[in-house]
């Protein structure tokens, strides 16, 4: 992985320049989501349960607002870079971008959900506990406290202690450490330099930084705990059945076997959403179905659907893309709990929905349509994991029901989404329509079962 940013144009650090000569104060307006400080949290006890001690004292804060300024003195255009890079959206949006680029060329499915679940989780915790430190100390902003300190950008409406950017930064690269141990090292120095990057603009000071990276990293290490023990690292038995009609897979083994024995994180059993069982392989049903999947007539637009949501833009980052896009035009960017409990809630309808989705597949090893009849011919091969129910229709169909509960304006045009990417599996001959209906019920279900846990979180 390389730098995340290019160099700026040129006009840009110009217009960043001149920010450096004038003193940004924040306008009058609401605090940012004070509330939050006692929303409910996923792996913490409560949002209190790792507060750290009070910020320092008006001296030390006074010596530290000497640290900024001196810092300030020494802006180029590589600090300035950083600082936009950072800047940008939330401070939870450039860690799901990375955990979501990160994973492009790795398998779709229970995995991805599993990982961004574990993130963004992660990252709201601890925001949660950060907020609810900033609003028990209530530390004004350095500039708040010295109008001649210049800021690069403006310094949101909410007090400084912990930094938000750091303890995002420290929760997130924890967990990723934990992920992909082979790049520990790069995602600790990407969380130093997220946090540095406050420091560079001048709108939170080094015990800001310290203290939230520490906080971040303590709720880090709780969902690695969580992550060790949630059955993903369990082998496979290697029991399954045999005879006509029965999925078999290609290579050493199935795609995720024990997906569906994972821990859930609001299903109150694995098999809670198991659907019935699929038309049998010999039946008038199944016959039916083939036969429609046969009749169909592929176009150029079925094409180009089917190949977009088989691939990572679509079955893996597009309900994140949405989420970012939607967080932006809403403003909701700038609120970074509420932004934080979108991605969580994204991640933990669609992880859900995976392992109900594949509970269901390793109890009725289905067979694959081309399986059963060799005249069915896919543009792509399918997945290695039976075919009942979709997985594609629990994937989109969770994370549209999400995002359609967050932002209802958009909800006809985030379902119809989410359907196309169900039924482009018909028009490829992946799945027959038993399997994209199944799968869209279950992860519908799954998705609305978080959408109202997330509304009962931020109950008082």
């Amino acid at each position: 992985m390389g730098k995340r940013y290019t160099i700026l144009p040129a006009l840009l650090i110009m217009s960043l320049l001149s920010f450096v000569g004038c003193t940004l104060i924040t306008p009058s307006q609401p605090q940012v989501a004070p509330e939050a400080a006692k929303w409910q949290t996923w792996v913490l006890a409560a949002s209190d349960e790792l507060r750290p001690a009070a910020p320092p004292d008006e001296a030390a804060t006074q010596a530290e607002i000497a640290e900024l300024k001196a810092l300030a003195e020494q802006r180029d255009a590589s600090a300035l870079a950083i600082v936009t890079y950072w800047d940008a959206g939330s401070p939870a949006y450039r860690w799901v971008q990375l955990a979501d680029e990160r994973q492009r060329n790795l398998p779709a499915g229970p995995l991805h959900g599993r990982t961004m679940s574990l993130i963004t989780v992660a990252m709201y915790d601890a925001l949660i506990a950060a907020w609810d430190a900033k609003y028990t100390y209530n530390r004004p902003r350095p500039s708040a406290l010295d109008a001649t300190l210049t800021t690069l950008v403006m310094p949101p409406n909410s007090p400084a202690y912990p930094s938000e950017h750091a303890v995002v930064a420290g929760a997130a690269s924890t967990v990723m450490a934990y992920l992909w141990p082979e790049e520990a090292e790069q995602y600790r120095a990407m969380a130093e330099e997220a946090a540095q990057s406050r420091l560079l603009a001048g709108v939170q000071y080094p015990s800001d930084v310290e203290v939230g990276l520490a906080l971040g990293r303590a709720v880090g290490e709780k969902l690695v705990e969580r992550a060790k023990n949630d059955g993903a690292d369990a082998p496979w038995d290697g029991q399954h059945p045999e005879g006509p009609g029965y999925f078999t897979w290609r290579g050493d083994g199935p795609a995720a076997p024990t997906a569906g024995t994972w821990q859930t994180w609001l299903l109150s059993s694995n098999d809670q959403l198991r659907p019935p069982p699929p038309p049998a392989y010999d039946s008038p049903e199944r016959a039916a179905e083939i036969d429609a999947i046969k009749a169909y007539t592929r176009t150029f637009a079925s094409n180009a659907s089917a190949f977009f949501w088989q691939s990572h833009p679509g079955i893996k980052a597009y309900w994140f893309d949405n989420a970012h896009r939607l967080l932006f035009e809403n403003k909701l960017d700038q609120n970074p709990p509420y932004a934080a409990l979108v991605y969580a809630t994204v991640s933990v309808g669609m992880h859900d929905a995976f392992v109900a989705c594949f509970d269901g597949k390793y109890a009725y090893w289905t067979i694959r349509p081309s399986q059963l009849d060799p005249e069915v011919v896919t543009p792509f091969p399918h997945p290695n994991h039976p075919s009942y129910p979709a997985a594609h229709g629990c994937n989109s169909g969770a994370g549209s029901t999400v995002l359609a509960g967050f932002f209802p304006a958009d909800s006809e045009a985030l379902i119809a989404a989410g359907q196309e990417a169900t039924e482009s599996r018909f028009w490829a001959g992946i799945h027959y329509e038993s399997d994209n209906a199944a799968g869209w019920n279950i992860g519908e279900a799954a998705g609305q079962m978080a959408v109202d846990h997330a509304k009962a979180m931020m109950q008082p």
